[in-house]
Formats: structure tokens, C-alpha cells, sequence
């Protein structure tokens, strides 16, 4: 850098201090034209331009047909910013058989494995006034999937967004420690008679309350439990699942197949999404996260672009989801019970609901 300062200096001419250098008969770019830089300045060192894009640019503009060697060395140090770049693009991962495992083992044994841990476990060892074994499952899960989240968007093959990744993570923190209280309470209070079918108010051991506003009280715990808790828990869980989507395409033709662990690792999950989709009552962000996926995958087919195997996992899962959902609302469409229970137009029963209709009853 030095040496090409000095080689200026020895061309330029000190009293013509506010005239362009002698170039070549080129255009030169816009920023010059309309910002000339004196010729004095360019005779000391190069940190006299302050901002490095700045001293890259004028290097680029003025010295670029003599000194292409050198500055190519430093162009590489500079960060880039912008879209993906075509090496991005092209790149593709391996299959993540580890974090793939260890999402769908933990996402089995953590989150639908709680409450039957809770009711598996005796009761003197987790009083009601404590934690149950459910609640400490619910703390672990609420540490090691947002964990899971982040490792998987680091391996995505496209650099995805920080900011929105982040915050999303941090959401989902928050709406899974909403759940867990709530949770807590609610499946505690079947060991009291409880009935999971039945509305707050029509609950047997929660109507006959004095005072009545103890009723609110609890409708405003379940509101958290179900609806709040749910929300901010799922939107940022299912956008980064179609953030990371969204970098799992490829043109390679040895990329397009899952491998054999892959494939089996396709029916665990997506009966897992649908205890996910049924329980937490989020169908139609499951059916708006398909559709899009599905719309991102006609897309890039018209670029000659398909699912990589993570991609397809992903999708595979989706797709069985979807299906097993469908089978669970073709059979308890004539349910009178869970009808009552779940009005409108969507009607997706909670499992949790028809075991304490269809099973526990029966005990």
C-alpha cells in the first residue's frame, strides 16, 4: 500500500491541488466524478480515508488497470454484505442424522412425554404443592430445543437472517415458560377431578367456585396455557423450521434422496407433529407452514432447483403430518362430546381431550 502511495506521489503535481489525476481516457465511476479527491491527499498513507469501503472504492477507481495484484489481496480481507452469494447458492449439507435424532428424541420424551411422566411417577414423590417430574421434562425442553434451533440454523447451507432468528428464538423462550406455568397447574388439577373434554366453567370441581371471579381466575390461567402460551411458543418455532427450509434446495442430482436413517427417522416425527398440531391447537399455522413450503418448493422447481435430504426430511414429515391429522378428524368427526367442546369450522380434537372422554372414564 506504501509503495502505490509513493508511485502516486512521484506522478502527482502538488500545485494543482483540486484537479483530477491524469487517468485514462475512461469513464471513470459516478463517486469521482461527483466527489474529485485532491491530489495531496493521495500522497500520505492510506488510513488518511477513514472508512474502508471508501479506500477500497477510490483504489478501485483510479488504480485498478495498474495494480490488480495487490488489491485483490485486500478485497478478499473486507466483509461482504448483500444477497447470497452464487457459492452459497450451490452449496448443499449433508444429511443431520445427529441433530435430526437427537430433535425428534427429545422433542418424544420431553414435550409428549411430560404429562405422562406426571401421571406414571407417584404422587408423594412430586406433591402438588411442588414441581412435578412433567414440570422439570418442560424445563429441559425449554433449554436444549431452542439449543437444537440454533445448531440447525448454523448448518443451513444459506446464510439465513440473525436478527429474526434471534428474536425468534428469544420469543419462543418466553411462550414456552408461559406454557410451563400454566401447564403446571392445569394437568395437576386432574389428580383433582379435573375433565380435559369439558370447558373451564362446566368443569365439575370449577363451577360450583365461590366466588364466581376464582372462575375467571382460572379461564385466565387456561387463556395463557392455550392461547398465549401456545402462540408465542409456535409462530417463532414453525418460522425458523421454514427459514431453515428455505436454504434446503440444491442442483445436484446425489443430493435429491434421503438416506436410509433419514427415512426412518420420518415416521417418529411426523407422528410427533401431530400430537404437536393436535395438542396445542395450531392447525392453521401447520396448514399455512405446509402451503408455504409447498409453494417455495414449486418455485424453485422452475429454477431446476430441488430439496436437498434435509429438505425432504423436513417435508416427508410435514406430509404425514398432514395426513395423520386428516385420519384423526375423519374419526372423531361424530364425537357429540368433543363437538360441544370444539365448535366452528376447524375441528381438530386434543388428544389429552379424548383420553380423559374415552380412557380415563373408563377407569
Amino acid at each position: 500500500m506504501h509503495l502505490l502511495s509513493l508511485e502516486v506521489c512521484r506522478e502527482a503535481k502538488v500545485e494543482a491541488a483540486e484537479v483530477h489525476l491524469p487517468l485514462d481516457r475512461r469513464a471513470r465511476p459516478q463517486y469521482f466524478q461527483q466527489n474529485p479527491i485532491p491530489r495531496t491527499q493521495l500522497c500520505v498513507s492510506p488510513p488518511v480515508l477513514k472508512s474502508p469501503d471508501l479506500f477500497v472504492a477510490n483504489l478501485r477507481g483510479r488504480f485498478w488497470w495498474r495494480r490488480r495484484e495487490e488489491l485483490t489481496s485486500l478485497i478478499w480481507f473486507l466483509p461482504r454484505h448483500g444477497s447470497v452469494s452464487a457459492d452459497e447458492a450451490a452449496r448443499t449439507a449433508p444429511f443431520h442424522l445427529d441433530l435430526w435424532f437427537y430433535f425428534t428424541l427429545q422433542n418424544w420424551v420431553l414435550d409428549f412425554g411430560r404429562p405422562i411422566a406426571m401421571l406414571v411417577f407417584p404422587l408423594e414423590w412430586f406433591p402438588l404443592n411442588k414441581p412435578s417430574v412433567g414440570d422439570y421434562f418442560h424445563m429441559a425442553y425449554n433449554v436444549i430445543t431452542p439449543f437444537l434451533l440454533l445448531k440447525l440454523i448454523e448448518r443451513s447451507p444459506r446464510t439465513l437472517p440473525r436478527s429474526i432468528t434471534y428474536v425468534s428464538i428469544i420469543i419462543f423462550i418466553m411462550g414456552a415458560s408461559i406454557h410451563l406455568v400454566g401447564d403446571s397447574v392445569n394437568h395437576r388439577l386432574l389428580f383433582s377431578g379435573y375433565q380435559h373434554h369439558l370447558s373451564v366453567r362446566e368443569n365439575p370441581i370449577i363451577k360450583n367456585l365461590k366466588p364466581e371471579t376464582l372462575i375467571d381466575s382460572f379461564e385466565l390461567l387456561y387463556y395463557y396455557d392455550e392461547y398465549l402460551g401456545h402462540c408465542m411458543w409456535y409462530i417463532p418455532f414453525f418460522l425458523i423450521l421454514f427459514m431453515y427450509f428455505s436454504g434446503c434446495f440444491t442442483a445436484s442430482k446425489a443430493e435429491r434422496w434421503m438416506p436410509g436413517p433419514a427415512l426412518l427417522l420420518v415416521a417418529p416425527s411426523g407422528l410427533y407433529y401431530w400430537y404437536l398440531v393436535t395438542e396445542g391447537q395450531i392447525f392453521i399455522l401447520f396448514i399455512f407452514t405446509f402451503f408455504a413450503m409447498l409453494a417455495l418448493v414449486l418455485h424453485q422447481k422452475r429454477k431446476r432447483l430441488f430439496l436437498d435430504s434435509n429438505g425432504l426430511f423436513l417435508f416427508s414429515s410435514f406430509t404425514l403430518t398432514l395426513l395423520l391429522v386428516a385420519l384423526w378428524v375423519a374419526w372423531l368427526w361424530n364425537d357429540p362430546v368433543l363437538r360441544k367442546k370444539y365448535p366452528g369450522v376447524i375441528y381438530v380434537p386434543e388428544p389429552w381431550a379424548f383420553y380423559t372422554l374415552h380412557v380415563s372414564s373408563r377407569h
